[in-house]
């Protein structure tokens, strides 16, 4: 029995010497390597941290309008179908147009009723004028008949009532002239100030040429026309009264979007206008769409509210806000449509780059550190076998 202890020992002893080196050999690699792993992830995340900001509050938006008309009246062609892709000048509805075609034609007559007016006035300024001419012939007539008849009526010639009938001839020549003035002067003012105006010139003209126009543009109104490129939804139904002014339709632009991203205000020190943008919309997640920031709100959205919040009031609560940042998204013919109000996930590069050298005086401090215990840690595992022996 003692000569199988004694035959085991040394095996023991034999195996001993090739482990033990092995493992002194191995712990000091791992614990260098260990932190220095730890270091140099930590180093390149604390480098590359700050230069990305991403939100998911962020939502694709696009020009929108309601189709209101501009005047009232039935639909009487519907020529689009819900949710169909329409071009700007497109017509789209049609209300009656036949009591705005009576508006034109009775716009028309009036036109020509002041055109004869004009030409009326100008002839009865001709007739006045030459009826004042006849009216001054009849003065000076009348005149003389009364300067002879007073000579007669001195020489006892002539009889009393024959001078008064000339006196009276004489002021009823004098009173046509002032009449056939104004007449004239009356006539005249309608005209313009001078017989000669041009009819285009005269306000009653104008008037009667704006009233056409504006039943013409009523007329044109009847067609309710695409303003930019869209897709049309909610529209009416054929014979449904509308009114000016209330909407009988949505248009989404199809040309024109971009992404609102609401980021928070601590995201925004280094975010600027013409940084690059990567969006993953939630409905392909298979694609991603590239932007570019166009501008930064003024204001954060809470400020945009019906009614603001009230921080010097009542109990107070920090919360951190949100600042609409708006993203102009990149064309690409080869992508899925967009849609308005869809939900996207946007994430920013800053070009943002930390200062390392403090973080890297801290690092290899904390290094330093851990090699003094690795070495610790080795000298005790080399006095241990000594300390056995």
């Amino acid at each position: 029995m003692s000569d199988q202890n004694q035959n085991a020992a040394p095996s023991a002893a034999n195996e001993n010497p090739v482990s033990k080196p092995r493992k002194r050999w191995l712990r000091p690699v791992l614990l260098l390597a260990g932190p220095l792993a730890v270091v140099v992830g930590g180093a390149y995340w604390y480098y590359t941290g700050g230069r990305f900001v991403s939100t998911e509050n962020a939502y694709v938006h696009a020009d929108m309008v309601a189709i209101a008309p501009e005047i009232d009246g039935p639909v009487s062609e519907i020529l689009v179908d819900e949710n169909q892709q329409v071009h700007k000048g497109d017509v789209l509805f049609r209300i009656d147009p036949r009591p705005y075609q009576i508006a034109v034609e009775r716009a028309h007559a009036n036109l020509n009723a002041i055109k004869q007016e004009v030409d009326a006035l100008r002839h009865s300024y001709d007739e006045l004028a030459g009826s004042l001419e006849l009216a001054k012939i009849n003065l000076d007539y009348a005149q003389k008949k009364f300067d002879r008849q007073q000579a007669l009526r001195k020489s006892n010639v002539a009889s009393q009532a024959a001078l008064d009938e000339a006196q009276n001839n004489l002021l009823a020549a004098k009173q046509r002239i002032v009449l056939n003035q104004r007449a004239m002067k009356t006539t005249l003012s309608k005209l313009g100030g001078d017989a000669d105006t041009p009819i285009e010139n005269l306000p009653q003209y104008q008037q009667a040429k704006f009233d056409l126009a504006r039943a013409e543009l009523d007329l044109k109104h009847t067609e309710i026309i695409a303003p930019f490129n869209g897709v049309l939804s909610n529209k009416p139904e054929e014979g449904a009264y509308v009114k000016a002014g209330s909407a009988m339709a949505s248009l989404v632009s199809s040309d024109v979007q971009w992404i609102d991203a609401n980021f928070k205000e601590v995201e925004l020190t280094h975010l600027e206008p013409g940084q690059e943008a990567d969006i993953r919309v939630d409905a392909y997640p298979d694609h991603v769409w590239h932007g570019v920031v166009h501008s930064v709100a003024p204001a954060t959205g809470a400020e945009f509210s019906v009614i603001p919040a009230q921080n010097a009031t009542g109990n107070w609560v920090k919360v951190v806000q949100r600042v609409p940042v708006r993203i102009a998204i990149n064309r690409d013919d080869d992508l899925p449509p967009l849609r308005a109000g869809m939900s996207t996930e946007v994430e920013i590069d800053t070009h943002h780059q930390r200062e390392v050298l403090a973080f890297a005086a801290t690092m290899m401090s904390w290094i330093g550190i851990n090699q003094a215990e690795a070495g610790t840690e080795t000298g005790t595992a080399h006095t241990m076998p000594g300390a056995a022996q």
